[in-house]
């Protein structure tokens, strides 16, 4: 996985009725885009994540 400031992160749920969570990405930590990520998500909050197979990023335009 690869990514650059500014691109989103999508989780896909892993339960049936649970909705996916979508975030920016406002930091890499890791080398080359590599993760872990700091995600502000849509409800406001920021965590720094190791996303799984459920997840993929969602370039910005540059």
């Amino acid at each position: 996985m690869h990514a650059q400031v500014g691109d989103r992160l999508v989780t896909e749920s892993n339960k049936v009725g649970s909705a996916r969570r979508e975030g920016e990405i406002v930091e890499v930590r890791g080398e080359g885009g590599a993760p872990p990520y700091v995600v502000r998500w849509t409800d406001g909050h920021e965590g720094l994540v190791y996303p799984g197979d459920d997840a993929h990023v969602v370039p910005t335009p540059r």
